[in-house]
């Protein structure tokens, strides 16, 4: 079942009531007018809270985690600014653990060098689809030549190349930069939405976000949701050129039309071995893969075709 992505823009008191969510409203001065709007628990995969005056009860915060919903909390300019997600996601997680952190370095190399052949295979396609043709060859010919571990920096080099290219249309001189001019900001709000849905991901089969087989930072409690997001940014890309494209070059606020949008992320459809389905329905499926490797069961984690 897809699960939806809940956006709190309003000053809501939420709290739990019969495995629902209760969004209560004040309708007016009177503190016996109140407006309540419930979701099922079970429908729901990602809340966003996104207003300075929203409130909410602890069996709030239990129930939220109990059903494996990532909790994204946005900061004063409206950006996503910390993740909430359970500790027990799984019922082997203890096993699942301990074989992610025995993982050895000749198997975390071969799957980096997997996810990095599957992000730069989807970045040329999506210079190929925007008309960038000689460019989407030379990053097709980069994917073929990604060795274990990506010891060349393909990675970079193809980055480089990719964010030269993409927006050239309408931004002659774009350069990807998290704190860059626009239309960074609209990357990064797509960045994030995606990276809570693959760190829920992550969780629901039993594995640490935190212990990555490329990234590393110590401050950085989901690097490895930051390694598997990373085939899955293209669609983040995508939305981001359409956009721009539909408003011919104009620049865009992130208001709530172009949130809306960028929070339809998780029910994009995409191509997963052959198979089309919602991205939080693959990616399900590809932290479920990614497990098996750590397991031994399997070779190949699953990844996107863009298309």
């Amino acid at each position: 079942m897809i699960k939806k992505t809940i956006y709190l823009g309003n000053p809501y008191h939420l709290c739990i009531k019969n495995q629902q969510l209760e969004l209560k409203v004040p309708e007016g001065k009177g503190v016996d007018k109140v407006l309540t709007k419930t979701i099922p628990l079970e429908d729901i995969g990602i809340i966003i809270l996104d207003h300075q005056q929203l409130t909410l009860t602890h069996p709030f915060l239990q129930q939220v985690s109990a059903f494996n919903i990532a909790l994204v909390s946005c900061n004063e300019n409206h950006l996503p600014a910390s993740l909430l997600l359970p500790l027990d996601g799984h019922t082997t997680q203890n096993e699942r653990f301990r074989n992610q952190i025995e993982a050895t370095e000749p198997l975390k190399k071969q799957l980096w060098q997997q996810t990095v052949k599957a992000k730069i295979s989807n970045q040329a396609k999506l210079l190929h689809k925007t008309g960038c043709l000689e460019e989407s060859k030379s990053l097709l010919q980069f994917s073929k030549d990604v060795s274990s571990g990506d010891s060349q920096n393909l990675e970079a080099r193809a980055a480089a190349l990719y964010w030269k290219n993409l927006f050239r249309e309408f931004i002659p001189n774009f350069t990807r930069d998290r704190f860059g001019a626009y239309p960074n900001n609209l990357l990064n709000y797509s960045y994030a939405i995606i990276r809570a849905t693959v760190a829920r991901s992550l969780v629901g089969s039993g594995l640490l976000p935190t212990l990555g087989i490329h990234h590393r930072n110590k401050y950085n409690a989901y690097c490895l949701a930051d390694d598997i997001m990373e085939p899955y940014r293209i669609y983040a890309d995508e939305l981001v050129w359409n956009l721009i494209a539909e408003s011919n070059g104009d620049e865009l606020e992130l208001d709530k039309i172009v949130k809306a949008k960028i929070l339809g992320l998780p029910a994009k459809e995409i191509l997963l071995n052959n198979q089309r389905s919602p991205m939080m329905v693959g990616l399900q499926r590809t932290t479920s893969s990614l497990a098996q490797c750590f397991e031994g069961d399997n070779r190949k984690i699953l990844y996107p075709e863009f298309g």
